[in-house]
């Protein structure tokens, strides 16, 4: 099927960042939210990330206006249903979804194809709630949206080849590159970072380094461009706790029970950058670890 329109739901950091990019690639967008104010934040930060890429000559300034031009919000799921794909960028709680999904499936053309951002929940189980589980896939974009290429494509039991290669198809056009993950938790990118970061946060835990030793460390050690507890406040603390429970739940392995430090500092709402503050405070001019 030709994909034209696309939906995409949640106007947080993944959302506005995937209407972002579909947007430049010519697709027409209707980015969803139930919060006004979220909608009306993500059109301007889409606008302001686009202009800087004006300034870096990534894109014409023509090409620009003429995305911004393609982007329209609501607050209804209804209006969504003409879309010939919508991407689910919600918070990563599956009751959110399944309750999402329940409110949507019923205005949506019978052609669509449903996707989810989800970072580490059963694609198959998210598809059996809906009325197109052949129809049905993971779309794992990678944060930040406009600037990594990768985006894993998670088929569920059900998913038909049709919807696989018209999501493949749409990875190609927005200049981005597919890996293909198997439905288990947390498919390969998140099944290999997270527990990297909970160790991190173990490390943190049981005194063996502090927040500016062990980021130090991993990027001067490893060359990794951001250090774990860093990436870990990029990420969100929340989402990183929420896909170990995934692993650990799914998985049934206690080298996947997230560190008990993770858990109090999301208990505090020290969620990272978001928040204004996790394993760094960001309220002052330089971020400034909290342990």
């Amino acid at each position: 099927m030709t994909i034209e329109r696309v939906g995409v739901i949640g106007a947080g950091q993944m959302g506005n960042g995937i209407a972002h990019v579909c947007a430049l690639a010519g697709y027409d967008v209707v980015l969803n939210d139930v919060n006004g104010d979220a909608l009306t934040a993500a059109v301007e930060l889409i606008g302001r990330n686009m202009d800087r890429q004006v300034a870096r000559e990534k894109i014409s300034q023509e090409d620009r206006d003429a995305a911004m031009a393609r982007i329209s919000t609501t607050g209804t799921l209804a209006d969504l249903g003409q879309a010939d794909l919508v991407i689910e960028a919600a918070t990563e709680r599956e009751a959110v979804k399944d309750a999402i999904f329940a409110e949507l499936v019923p205005h949506l053309k019978p052609e669509t194809i449903l996707t989810s951002n989800t970072s580490s929940i059963s694609i198959t189980r998210l598809a059996s709630k809906t009325d197109r589980p052949e129809k049905f896939m993971g779309f794992h974009f990678m944060n930040p949206v406009p600037v990594m290429s990768l985006v894993e494509l998670i088929r569920g039991i059900a998913t038909d080849e049709e919807t696989f290669k018209a999501c493949q198809d749409v990875v190609e056009r927005l200049d981005k590159t597919a890996a293909t993950a198997e439905d288990f938790p947390a498919f390969i990118v998140n099944r290999i970072l997270m527990p990297m970061i909970n160790e991190a946060v173990y490390v943190l835990y049981e005194g063996v380094g502090n927040v500016k030793s062990i980021d130090k460390a991993m990027k001067l050690g490893t060359n990794h461009p951001m250090g774990p507890l860093e990436l870990a406040d990029f990420i969100g603390l929340d989402t990183c706790l929420a896909i170990m429970n995934v692993l650990h739940d799914g998985l049934a392995d206690t080298k996947y029970r997230p560190c008990p430090l993770l858990t109090k500092y999301v208990e505090a709402g020290w969620l990272g950058r978001k928040a204004g503050r996790g394993f760094y405070d960001y309220r002052g001019d330089e971020p400034v670890p909290t342990r």
